[in-house]
């Protein structure tokens, strides 16, 4: 009982408290450097614990397998997406390339390395071994995660960072249960980012977008 009081305790701390206090600038928008010192946190806890795999960190037995069957889902999704943005914001569209090339062959290579490994961390191999006593291992806990990943974009200020990313992180989720595999999941995740920057809603995802 004890500890699953101290679990929700954490929970609501980490996963709600903070972006709401960021969200509310009562803690500066930092994003970066918060979900670096939550990571870091985050990898020393479940270093701590004799019942976690470190295997599932690093992972990459059945990778390409792992990713044809993302990309067989994933890629009419995208589509998708990017034809809506054709449809409904066609002034976005490649906005970011077209105007700052240099800019998007940065994020490009700098998003996967420095934001989506460290969320994944936290939203998928933490979250999934950590709050297992409260969601089990199903369908609650993947929604419980993919909410709160939702959740943590109210930094930004727009609906549709939060309801990319919850959708996302149900995608994300799915595949980290699936394959056991953070890498997987981390992959799957800068393809939909990058994406989401090559076709101009990217501005929707800086921590400058909330005026």
């Amino acid at each position: 009982m004890k500890r699953t009081l101290w679990l929700w305790c954490e929970l609501l701390c980490l996963y709600v408290a903070v972006p709401f206090l960021m969200f509310e600038r009562v803690l500066p928008n930092w994003p970066i450097p918060f979900l670096l010192l939550a990571a870091i946190g985050a990898l020393l806890v479940l270093r701590s614990d004799k019942s976690f795999t470190p295997q599932v960190l690093v992972r990459h037995a059945g990778m390409g397998r792992g990713f044809r069957k993302v990309l067989l889902l994933d890629v009419p999704l995208l589509l998708l997406l990017g034809f809506a943005v054709r449809l409904f914001a066609p002034q976005m569209l490649f906005s970011l390339v077209r105007e700052m090339p240099r800019l998007w062959l940065l994020v490009m290579i700098l998003y996967p390395v420095f934001s989506v490994y460290l969320q994944e961390l936290l939203y998928r191999a933490y979250f999934f071994h950590r709050f297992k006593p409260i969601f089990g291992s199903g369908h609650a806990m993947i929604a419980a995660s993919a909410l709160l990943f939702g959740y943590v974009h109210i930094i930004f200020g727009n609906w549709i960072a939060i309801s990319l990313t919850a959708f996302g992180g149900f995608l994300f989720g799915m595949t980290y249960r699936r394959s056991g595999s953070l890498l997987l999941a981390c992959l799957e995740h800068a393809l939909f980012g990058d994406f989401i920057f090559t076709i101009g809603i990217g501005q929707f995802f800086y921590h400058l977008a909330r005026h």
